[in-house]
């Protein structure tokens, strides 16, 4: 716009503010958004159905969704539902302070009532302190902004539950 006055051009250049991670402040939602929940929804739903054929031994799937600070996607992830207490039953968002001890009782407690458990979480789930749950597993390198790459949250607990539980668990 402001390049445009310099020349005299009549040229108005608006610009529209998109992220999928909805976390623009002062926006109710951002173009992109919409079809990126309605994609972790739909996939999430088809996770738990392959998930559902583990009916006979418990089973833990935990599926990692974008999200550094904003937990919008894997918010989204509940909306797979088809009925209470349908898959995703645990969802994890980096909001709220991450505790591994605390996730562990959660899955025991849910595994007595669903024998094939779905958890969804954020890539930035941490422990409220400023580290990421990805980092408890490993060195985390940094991408070309800086910021710590956020991977491996989901195979961090994929390997506790393992460990904790001895169950069938995969992480997505």
């Amino acid at each position: 716009s402001r390049y445009a006055a310099t020349v005299g051009s009549n040229i108005r250049i608006i610009g529209v503010p998109k992220t999928i991670d909805n976390d623009l402040v002062l926006t109710d939602h951002t173009p992109g958004y919409g079809s990126a929940a309605k994609y972790v929804a739909s996939t999430v739903r088809e996770i738990a159905i392959d998930a559902s054929v583990y009916d006979n031994k418990p089973s833990v799937t935990i599926v990692e969704i974008m999200g550094r600070h904003a937990g919008w996607l894997t918010a989204a992830s509940v909306l797979a539902r088809k009925f209470k207490g349908d898959n995703p039953v645990l969802i994890y968002l980096p909001e709220v302070a991450f505790s591994p001890d605390a996730f562990i009782e959660k899955v025991k407690e849910k595994l007595t009532k669903t024998s094939n458990l779905v958890v969804c979480i954020s890539e930035g789930i941490n422990d409220g302190n400023g580290t990421f749950v990805c980092e408890l597993a490993s060195d985390v390198g940094t991408d070309t902004f800086g910021h710590k790459m956020l991977t491996g949250s989901g195979k961090y607990l994929e390997n506790l539950v393992k460990e904790k539980l001895g169950i069938k668990v995969r992480s997505v």
